[in-house]
């Protein structure tokens, strides 16, 4: 008696957990649709470590609701009883998926700044929303063009870089995460930054599994390995700029630049 009435409730059980399944697949897609091609575009996926926090928000949307709702589904309650379970189930799992887009919305990558000789990937935890209002509107990233590549402009005396040094060297801001420092990555600062930077050549003998990545951008771009050289990106992990000579960041490859 008792397997068949569990017969039932199983079936009853798997066919909510199911319907509840497929709805938090399509949640979950969408939310994925948009980290990936909005919020986190390549490679900052993988340098600001968005890639992690995305599989844990999708994990515990798709797999932490349904699998509440199978355990709570019983035929045997009253109607009333299976809605306020389901939705208390929504309701958790609304609340754990809105933190998840909390926290993968407050570690977007706004900016690529260089810094002397390597590019550091700024975030929305790294600098205040005010002073990102107070930069010229071209130097304001927008959510629909990914971060933005800036420069960092001298310091106007000798007081101002003795301000960031000692600060620096106490754990506070450095240049990067000091917007009131950031100017264009125009030609100039291009042509700076590419005085500073490895050529190619040197990651290839580092990273040998590179090599098809780089004879395709060799392919494409029809320069020699010589035209190219990089800059090494600090991130949450190591990958490098592949600039041309101009300075001008043509690529990204996974990998430790220093």
């Amino acid at each position: 008696m008792h397997v068949n009435m569990s017969v039932p409730r199983i079936r009853f059980a798997l066919k909510m957990a199911g319907i509840h399944f497929l709805g938090s697949t399509v949640i979950a897609t969408i939310i994925s649709a948009f980290v990936i091609w909005i919020i986190y575009p390549f490679p900052y996926l993988y340098i600001s470590g968005g890639l992690a926090l995305l599989l844990l928000v999708v994990s515990v949307d798709v797999v932490c609701g349904p699998l509440l709702t199978l355990v709570l589904s019983n035929p045997a309650k009253r109607r009333s009883e299976i809605w306020r379970d389901l939705g208390l189930v929504v309701v958790l799992q609304c609340a754990a998926l809105g933190y998840g887009i909390w926290t993968i919305w407050e570690a977007r990558p706004l900016f690529l700044v260089h810094e002397v000789d390597r590019f550091k990937v700024i975030t929305a935890q790294n600098i205040d929303s005010i002073e990102i209002k107070k930069l010229p509107l071209s130097l304001r990233p927008s959510i629909w063009s990914g971060p933005l590549t800036v420069s960092i402009r001298d310091p106007q005396n000798e007081e101002e870089r003795q301000r960031v040094l000692f600060e620096s060297l106490e754990g506070g801001r450095d240049y990067a995460e000091r917007p009131d420092f950031y100017i264009s990555y125009d030609s100039e600062a291009a042509l700076k930054a590419l005085g500073r930077a490895i050529p190619l050549q040197y990651f290839l003998e580092k990273k040998p599994d590179q090599r098809k990545e780089i004879e395709r951008l060799i392919s494409e771009k029809k320069a020699d390995i010589s035209h190219w050289k990089y800059i090494p990106i600090i991130g949450r992990n190591d990958w490098v700029a592949v600039v041309n000579g101009q300075g001008l960041v043509e690529t990204f490859l996974p990998g430790d630049g220093f």
